[in-house]
């Protein structure tokens, strides 16, 4: 099959990847003290809701789905849900013509980015598809959320940006999902911006090296990539500039409150200049709502206002509040790995699936 031609990857049911949601911490039930001093699980009833464990087989859980009542509110955000699922059990991802590089960046915090990269990386892998995390946040969050050591002593991506390393000496595979690769980030990238100060063409580096890599891949009889991610950290220096001038798109997360609102104009100003001066293909083709709270008017306003400004831009998508998301890197995972079956899981599997059809 020539590269020129899509080929077609299959999204597999949920529950393929495993879940690490029975063996966790979190999933105990609640417990009582006994006479004796020892503890017990509560038994808990309820005449309109029975309470299913993980261990309950799929039948008894048809059979309390069942008993609710058809104009609940629990009812209708179940039948929902499952309406979403059923969409994309099966769905084929197109795979690209050639490597989509995608920048994800905000210079507001807290506002999903690590978060949104490793779990659309993981389900576009899941599918199939070959993909590449690169960690250029000093933090090294993704690299932990992907089960991949950044410890001091590892050879990183900082090598590769000051020491010209290659990349492919630094690359490690996500021990979670297949075809998911991630080029880790260490401590030391938090000097990186002072010594890339110095360097000659200190804005190109990531670029030259993603395209060394390709060429390593295609001499070695490996198949190209056909996403790379970088997560950038929450500034505008020079290694966010280096993923802006390695990548051809740029996804930007935005939380759904107002102080993201704020930051975003600069940062499409920062994004327009490197345009002008750096790398005139990069183009801002994905925003993706986060942390969103459909409880509050603020979160539903600012939905309103981000899709009235770039409609072509912002993914039908929204990721809602959840407690598995947050969960997950402490169990060094992605959320699809953790718990696929979790409403945030189902988000980033909708994400993941219209950027893949998108282009």
């Amino acid at each position: 099959m020539s590269s020129s031609e899509p080929s077609l990857q299959r999204i597999p049911p949920f529950m393929s990847l495993g879940s690490a949601r029975s063996g966790s911490k979190y999933a105990a039930g609640p417990v009582s003290p006994t006479v004796s001093g020892a503890y017990q699980p509560i038994k808990v009833v309820s005449h309109s809701l029975s309470v299913v464990s993980r261990e309950t087989d799929v039948r008894s859980e048809e059979v309390a789905l069942d008993n609710l009542d058809d104009g609940s509110p629990i009812a209708r955000e179940l039948a929902k849900e499952t309406k979403r699922r059923e969409k994309l059990l099966g769905r084929k991802l197109p795979r690209p013509a050639k490597t989509r590089i995608l920048t994800v960046a905000n210079q507001k915090g807290g506002v999903g980015k690590t978060t949104t990269t490793v779990n659309i990386a993981a389900a576009l892998a899941s599918a199939g598809l070959n993909v590449l995390v690169v960690d250029i946040d000093p933090q090294g969050n993704a690299s932990t959320a992907l089960g991949v050591p950044h410890h001091a002593d590892v050879d990183s991506i900082y090598d590769v940006l000051i020491n010209d390393y290659a990349l492919a000496e630094v690359v490690a595979t996500c021990p979670d999902v297949k075809n998911l690769l991630c080029a880790p980030a260490t401590i030391h990238l938090a000097g990186a911006e002072i010594e890339l100060v110095s360097l000659v063409a200190r804005e190109q580096r990531l670029r030259r090296a993603l395209d060394v890599y390709a060429e390593t891949r295609a001499q070695n009889g490996d198949s190209r990539l056909d996403y790379v991610f970088i997560d950038c950290p929450p500034s505008l220096g020079l290694l966010t500039v280096n993923a802006f001038c390695a990548a051809n798109e740029v996804l930007i997360p935005i939380q759904c409150e107002y102080y993201a609102l704020e930051g975003l104009s600069q940062l499409l100003k920062n994004i327009e200049m490197i345009q002008k001066h750096l790398n005139g293909d990069l183009v801002v083709s994905t925003i993706l709502l986060t942390m969103y709270d459909g409880r509050t008017n603020l979160a539903a306003q600012v939905a309103a206002d981000v899709r009235e400004h770039f409609p072509e831009q912002v993914l039908k998508a929204v990721v809602p509040r959840s407690v598995r998301v947050s969960e997950a890197p402490s169990y060094q995972q992605t959320v699809m790995t953790y718990d696929p079956s979790s409403t945030g899981a189902l988000s980033y599997l909708e994400a993941a699936t219209e950027i893949a059809e998108r282009r």
